[in-house]
C-alpha cells in the first residue's frame, strides 16, 4: 500500500499523471480533506482509496498507516515529523518526504524552522532498529502552472506594471523547478527504492539563472517592454519595515525581500546520477506557464 499526502495539490497532480502514465497497479491511500475536490481521483483509473482527515491529529496519522509500505508526504513539510513517527510505529518500511532547499537560507525564519524538522527527523530514525527509511526530497522555487506561488505572480507583475522594481539589478541567482519534472522525480524516487534510500536530494531547475534575466524572458513572452528599475537590498528592506510597521504586523514582506536580493541555486547532480532526473529549462517551462496565463485571461474577459 503507497500512502500519499497532497496528490490534488499543485505537485501532487503531477504525481499522480505520472502514476497514472506508468500504469501504476499498486493499492493508492490518499488522505484528503473534507472540501477537496477529488474528481481527478475518481476518473484516474488507478486503485485509490480516498480519507479524509486532519495532518494535524496524530490519532488519525497513525491509524492512516496501519497496512502502508511506502508513505510519499508532499504536503506540508511541518507535519514531517509526525509522520515519521507514525511510519515507525507502524513499520512502514519507506517514507519519502517532500521538503525545501529554504532549508540553506542564510535568513533565520526562513531556514531555522526547516532545519528543526529534519534534526527531529534524525532522531526519530536514528537507530538501527528503525524499520522506517528515509528519503528527502528538497525542491526550489516551484512554479509550472497558475496554481503555483512564485512565478505566477511575477507575470502577473510583469503583464500590469510598465516599470518593475528589482532588487539589485536581479543579479542574484535562482533556479526554479518545474513542478511536471518534481512529479516525475516523485515517480522516479518513488520506484528507485534501493538507489535512494537513506539519501536527501535537491531538486532544481535545469540551471542557474539570474532574476533579471528571468523577468526578461518572462516580458518577452508576454510581448511587453517592461522597464526594470534597481532597488538597493536595503532601501527594499526599509520600506518592507516601515510597510510592516504601517499595517501593524499584518504586512510582513521583510525576509521575502532580504531573499530576493540572495543566491538560491543548488546542484542537482546526486538526483541525476542516482533516479535520472532531468528538468526541463526555464525557458521551456515558463512559455508553458505564460500561455496558460495568457489563455486564462482571454477566457476571463469574455
Amino acid at each position: 500500500m503507497l500512502l500519499v499526502t497532497g496528490i490534488t495539490g499543485h505537485t501532487g497532480r503531477y504525481l499522480l499523471r505520472e502514476l497514472i502514465n506508468n500504469k501504476y497497479d499498486g493499492p493508492i491511500r490518499c488522505i484528503v480533506r473534507e472540501t477537496t475536490d477529488t474528481s481527478i481521483l475518481d476518473d484516474c483509473g488507478l486503485n485509490i482509496e480516498k480519507v479524509i482527515g486532519d495532518l494535524n491529529d496524530p490519532s488519525f496519522i497513525n491509524g492512516v498507516m496501519v497496512g502502508v509500505e511506502t508513505v510519499m508526504h508532499i504536503y506540508n513539510i511541518h507535519h514531517s515529523p509526525l509522520i515519521v513517527q507514525a511510519a515507525i510505529k507502524n513499520e512502514v518500511k519507506r517514507a519519502i518526504l517532500v521538503h525545501t532547499t529554504s532549508i540553506f537560507s542564510q535568513y533565520k525564519k526562513a531556514s531555522d524552522g526547516y532545519k528543526n524538522i529534519e534534526k527531529k527527523i534524525i532522531e526519530l530514525t536514528d537507530n538501527p532498529k528503525c524499520p522506517t527509511n528515509i528519503t528527502i526530497l528538497r525542491p526550489t522555487m516551484i512554479y509550472g502552472d497558475l496554481c503555483d506561488r512564485n512565478m505566477s505572480k511575477f507575470i502577473k507583475m510583469v503583464d500590469k506594471l510598465r516599470f518593475m522594481p528589482i532588487i539589485n539589478g536581479g543579479n542574484s541567482l535562482i533556479q526554479p523547478v518545474n513542478a511536471r519534472d518534481l512529479g516525475k522525480a516523485f515517480f522516479n524516487v518513488l520506484m528507485s527504492r534501493d538507489e535512494t534510500a537513506g539519501k536527501y536530494y535537491n531538486l532544481s531547475g535545469e540551471k542557474p539563472i539570474k532574476m533579471i534575466d528571468a523577468f526578461t524572458i518572462i516580458s518577452t513572452e508576454l510581448n511587453k517592454k517592461t522597464i526594470f528599475i534597481s532597488v538597493p537590498l536595503g532601501l527594499g528592506v526599509f520600506i518592507a519595515k516601515i510597510l510592516k510597521a504601517l499595517t501593524i504586523g499584518k504586512i510582513d514582506y521583510i525576509e521575502k525581500v532580504q531573499r530576493m536580493g540572495e543566491n538560491r541555486h543548488y546542484s542537482h547532480d546526486k538526483a541525476t546520477s542516482d533516479f535520472g532526473y532531468n528538468p526541463m529549462t526555464f525557458e521551456k517551462g515558463i512559455q508553458l506557464e505564460v500561455k496558460e496565463y495568457i489563455k486564462s485571461n482571454r477566457n476571463t474577459s469574455k
